[in-house]
């Protein structure tokens, strides 16, 4: 099997978080399963995990799950064609904006979070995108 990536996000409310992807960034409901769901329309599929506030977070961890705004080594980028338009669609939809959009040699980018605390950016590549960071 080739190696491939799908990304998954724990909400407390399911209907919830396929509101604000859907309507705040643009992505269709794909496939439903038993109690989750697949959001199509990003570069790999992302699907929402139901899991309550409270919940153990790892077999391996005495940690439970928490929905305030928290801070994750990882988090998604979506690359957009219009920044300021994407911004405003995410607030819209609830995003919280934690940083406007700064120009960087790249592009510009933007850093949000979504209703359950996930931190995620918007970026708007310029030019090459990460190729103007090593020129020729």
């Amino acid at each position: 099997m080739t190696p491939g990536l799908l990304v998954n996000i724990d909400v407390d409310d399911l209907q919830k978080a396929a509101t604000f992807y859907c309507d705040g960034l643009g992505l269709r409901i794909g496939r439903r399963f038993d109690g989750w769901m697949e959001l199509v329309g990003a570069p790999a599929p992302i699907y929402l995990l139901p899991k309550p506030a409270g919940s153990k977070i790892s077999p391996a961890s005495d940690g439970e799950r928490d929905y305030a705004r928290h801070w994750t080594p990882v988090h998604l980028d979506f690359v957009v064609d219009d920044i300021e338009m994407a911004v405003k669609r995410a607030l819209k939809a609830g995003a919280t904006l934690e940083r406007a959009a700064a120009a960087h040699a790249y592009g510009r980018l933007a850093l949000l979070a979504d209703p359950f605390g996930n931190g995620f950016c918007l970026l708007q590549y310029r030019g090459r995108g990460y190729d103007e960071l090593i020129g020729g």
